[in-house]
């Protein structure tokens, strides 16, 4: 402390020891409206801390203090004219402590204590058990309600069904053929109402055409564990429906219920190709003879039984150069066998075809210089002496038609009319003329495709 410095110092005689360090209590907003900032949160760099005894000339500003958890923080000390006290140990002395408003400032924080864990409000065991009890038999129950919704719906008899649609629907005749009761054993044909020979080349998802919408119209449950389904099906744009014969076939998981098809929905489409042996099905061109014994003598009509999933459309058509037939919808929305029957015409384009060979063989028989043409429908007798050789021309052709029968394509016997001219002389007088006239005549003939593709035509 300086010399002379005997007077007071803020009211207090120099001489009074200096008074001791109080923390004063946090003011609060209701006490003071213009109370100081919050105190600042975390660590800051500590002060080097200088006490008043070390060196007089400086007044206590901060004490260290010492936390419960052995942290030392310093402390600001404020001053008593802050405080509002008038002498050295005032507070020492009983004083009421710092006026309203004062604070002292830290530099730290000391931890809030963790609040004790919240105890259980039971603590009687028989309720605890009870309600436990309660707990478990209602999470049974929802399980027993979940599983009898799905015994009602996806793992029910229409269940099943929908899920073959569904499988139809979308073309997937291998998820279809899948299904438990769908496919067939060959040996099984005949006891399930289908032909023995039918064969499986329409079983193929390139070929299925299945319902675009399908709507549940009853599940009859006949006997125990035996269902009678019925679903509307549209197919083509046309609505049908369609009854499926489904039976229990156990549990999965001892759960759920599992179905079979007790009637296979798998039919068979009988088809016969009129006046020729290949047709198209839906997109697929197939041989009706392919599946035929070795020996089966050719034929000019044919037929071929073949396996279809059901509910589905099957169209069938023949189109080539020669041949057409037009194509006809099938729809199959039942078990069993249907007849299909593929009407094959000639196109505009063979019958054009035989009436250009019979013209040109016409022809050909007009540039023989006789009488009779040897091997042609027209000719004429003539009484009188021939003086010239005979000179034949067409006047109309024969119109070519063609309808067909067992064997071929038959050209009914159709008229036609020739012209000669020849100079003759009279036996009777022996004047010489020439002879003017037109011959009728009329033709048929019989029209076979051969297995080159060309035309075998005999006339008659």
């Amino acid at each position: 402390m300086e010399p002379g410095r005997d007077e007071e110092r803020d009211g207090v005689p120099a001489s009074a020891p200096p008074p001791e360090p109080e923390i004063a209590p946090e003011p609060t907003p209701a006490s003071d409206p213009e109370s100081p900032p919050a105190l600042v949160q975390g660590p800051e760099q500590e002060p080097a801390l200088v006490h008043p005894a070390d060196d007089p000339d400086i007044e206590p500003t901060s004490v260290p203090a010492t936390s419960p958890f052995g942290i030392t923080i310093p402390v600001p000390i404020v001053s008593d004219r802050e405080l509002g006290i008038g002498h050295h140990g005032a507070h020492a002395a009983g004083d009421p402590g710092p006026r309203l408003g004062a604070y002292v400032a830290g530099t730290a924080v000391l931890p809030t204590p963790a609040p004790a864990p919240t105890q259980s409000r039971v603590t009687n065991p028989a309720a605890a058990v009870l309600l436990w009890l309660t707990i478990a038999l209602l999470l049974v129950a929802a399980l027993l309600a979940t599983i009898g919704s799905l015994n009602r719906s996806i793992y029910s008899a229409a269940g099943f069904v929908e899920q073959y649609l569904s499988a139809i629907e979308n073309g997937d005749a291998t998820a279809a053929l899948a299904m438990p009761g769908v496919r067939i054993a060959p040996e099984d044909l005949p006891s399930a109402g289908l032909p023995p020979k039918s064969v499986d080349t329409l079983l193929r998802s390139s070929v299925l055409r299945g319902p675009s919408s399908v709507e549940l119209v009853s599940d009859t449950n006949d006997d125990e564990g035996h269902h009678t389904v019925t679903y509307r099906v549209k197919l083509g744009g046309t609505s049908e429906t369609m009854t499926f014969d489904v039976e229990r076939a156990g549990s999965w998981g001892g759960v759920f219920h599992s179905w079979r098809f007790a009637t296979s929905p798998i039919a068979a489409l009988s088809v016969t190709v009129l006046h020729d042996d290949t047709f198209t099905v839906n997109g697929l061109t197939l041989d009706a003879r392919a599946h035929a014994a070795p020996d089966a003598p050719a034929s000019f009509n044919n037929s071929a039984d073949y396996l279809v999933l059901a509910p589905a459309l099957y169209e069938f058509s023949r189109s080539s150069l020669q041949l057409e037939a037009a194509p006809q919808a099938v729809p199959v929305t039942k078990v069993g066998t249907q007849d299909v029957s593929i009407d094959v015409q000639p196109t505009k384009a063979f019958v054009d075809e035989v009436q250009t060979e019979i013209n040109g063989f016409l022809d050909q028989c007009a540039t023989q210089k006789v009488l009779q043409p040897t091997g042609c429908p027209f000719g004429t007798v003539i009484d009188d002496r021939v003086i010239s050789d005979p000179v034949w021309s067409i006047v109309s052709y024969p119109e070519v038609t063609l309808v067909a029968d067992d064997t071929a394509f038959q050209m009914p016997s159709t008229p036609g009319v020739a012209h000669i001219s020849v100079g003759v002389q009279s036996l009777y007088d022996g004047e010489e003329s020439t002879v003017e006239r037109d011959e009728a005549y009329s033709m048929g003939a019989t029209v076979v495709i051969g297995p080159d593709g060309n035309l075998n035509i005999q006339l008659h």
